[in-house]
């Protein structure tokens, strides 16, 4: 056990993660131009940094407490390797920090690794909005997003979408115009009270149970559109589905809405049909069962991950689908969320 630097000053960071992407897989290097809408919830990402100065003669110390790993390790001196957590190790290189400085970074989120709701972007958003603080000048939190989409894609080589790292820096309901691959613009939707309260009742966050895993899928997906006078049509729909989404929540219109993720999700099935897996598929059946009125399968979809699942008017019908979920599998369950009018949120606490 590494013995705890004493700290001197505190940071804390915090940015929610996303669900019901509409129009997500249009976000992406080959597809060029895309439209997504989604919604920034809680559960947060949480960073905090404890922060003293090094001692005089001493190399600077940086250790990490990735908390839901149960990891804690100083990183070795000298160039940083990327070998036990890449994400927080390549979010820590891609800043230029003061020597003088030693930290321990402590990262913890409540949302399950793998589940398909741009958890990774969130922990990234968080992390780098708290090393921020510790470098001169400030970066926005687009520069934020724009940073963390080139720590996955650059610094790790990766392939990487926008619209995770934009909604967890921007927060609330966003609907993101990406006009030329990476650069996009953010309008949040801003409506009255009874319409975000009545979307945050209706909105439920059904975890499948296990981590994401579809690289072969999506591998097969890319490779089509990214061929040589590739037909992209496909990609439309999802498109439409994004402006459709935008456009009922402006109205306060849920059955539109719904209609919008349930395009969305036959849109993302026409990519490849395991894109909506088995497990998601019974999800949805049982979902229409109880009067549910519209389901997405959140990311870019394949085995494993989460669904978003607008419910309907009737409070217990919608509980009455969280109590037979276990019935299809007893390890579905239903993740609390809440929406995030905020995006990433960065301050300093001196002890």
């Amino acid at each position: 056990m590494t013995k705890k630097l004493p700290p001197k000053r505190v940071i804390n960071a915090m940015a929610p993660i996303r669900i019901c992407d509409l129009g997500g897989w249009t976000d992406t290097w080959f597809a060029e131009h895309g439209v997504v809408f989604n919604i920034g919830v809680y559960p947060y990402a949480e960073v905090q940094i404890f922060v003293s100065e090094t001692p005089p003669g001493k190399e600077r110390q940086i250790i990490i407490h990735a908390e839901n790993f149960g990891d804690r390790y100083v990183l070795d001196p000298g160039p940083i390797e990327y070998d036990k957590h890449p994400l927080l190790e390549a979010s820590v290189d891609i800043m230029e920090l003061p020597e003088n400085l030693s930290f321990e970074i402590n990262l913890y989120s409540n949302a399950p690794a793998g589940c398909s709701t741009g958890t990774s972007a969130a922990v990234s958003v968080a992390l780098l909005g708290a090393l921020d603080m510790l470098t001169p000048g400030r970066l926005t939190p687009h520069e934020i997003a724009s940073r963390a989409h080139r720590v996955e894609t650059e610094k790790l080589g990766l392939q990487c979408g926008i619209q995770d790292q934009l909604c967890s820096a921007y927060g609330g309901i966003c609907f993101i115009e990406m006009f030329n691959y990476p650069h996009a613009s953010v309008s949040q939707i801003t409506v009255p009270n009874s319409i975000w309260w009545e979307l945050e009742r209706r909105m439920v966050l059904v975890y499948l149970g296990r981590t994401h895993s579809s690289s072969e899928v999506h591998g097969q997906v890319i490779k089509r559109l990214d061929a040589k006078d590739a037909d992209k049509s496909a990609l439309e729909p999802l498109r439409q589905a994004a402006r459709n989404g935008k456009n009922a929540m402006y109205t306060g219109d849920f059955d539109a809405l719904g209609r919008a993720m349930v395009m969305n999700t036959e849109a993302q099935q026409a990519l490849h049909p395991a894109l909506v897996s088995d497990a998601a598929k019974a999800v949805i059946d049982l979902a229409k069962e109880h009067g549910c009125i519209g389901w997405k399968v959140n990311g870019a979809g394949g085995e494993g991950g989460s669904l978003s699942i607008l419910c309907g008017q009737e409070n217990s019908l919608k509980r009455s689908f969280i109590k037979a979920l276990p019935s299809l599998n007893p390890s579905f369950r239903v993740i609390s969320t809440y929406l995030s009018r905020m995006g990433l949120r960065s301050w300093e606490e001196r002890c």
